[in-house]
C-alpha cells in the first residue's frame, strides 16, 4: 500500500512537472520573441509590420488581425489561435495552412516554442 502511494505521488509529480514545461516561460518567451519582431509587433497598437500585429493574438481567430492583408489560405482557415494551434504552426507554418504567406520555417525546439506561447498568451 505504502509503494503504491508513493508510486502514485510520484506520477502526480510527473504530470506537474510535464504541465509545467508545457505551459513554457513568458520571460524566455519574449527573448523568443526576438526572432519574430522583424515581422511582428507585440505591442498593443503598435500595428502591423511585414507580418500582423501579435498583440492578443492568442484566442483570436485566424486571419482577423485589422488591417492586415492575410494570404486567402489564412483568411479561409476557419479556427482560433489556440495554445495548440500556436504551437503547430510555430512548429511549422505551411504545414497548418498551406499557401500562407509567413515564409519563416519553424520553431523546432519544443522548449522554445512553449515559452513563445506563454508570451503571446500574457499580451493582453
Amino acid at each position: 500500500m505504502r509503494l503504491r502511494i508513493l508510486m502514485l505521488g510520484a506520477a502526480a509529480v510527473l504530470v506537474a512537472a510535464t504541465t509545467a514545461e508545457a505551459a513554457g516561460n513568458a520571460a524566455n518567451g519574449k527573448k523568443v520573441f526576438a526572432r519574430c519582431a522583424l515581422c511582428h509587433n507585440d505591442a498593443n497598437g503598435a500595428g502591423n509590420k511585414i507580418g500582423p500585429d501579435l498583440f492578443g493574438v492568442a484566442g483570436r481567430k485566424a486571419g482577423t488581425a485589422p488591417g492586415y492583408s492575410y494570404s486567402a489560405a489564412m483568411k479561409s482557415a476557419g479556427f482560433d489561435w489556440t495554445d495548440d494551434r500556436l504551437d503547430a504552426f510555430l512548429k511549422s507554418p505551411s504545414t497548418v495552412v498551406p499557401g500562407t504567406k509567413m515564409a519563416f520555417a519553424g520553431l523546432s525546439s519544443d522548449s522554445d516554442r512553449a515559452d513563445l506561447i506563454a508570451y503571446l498568451d500574457a499580451l493582453k
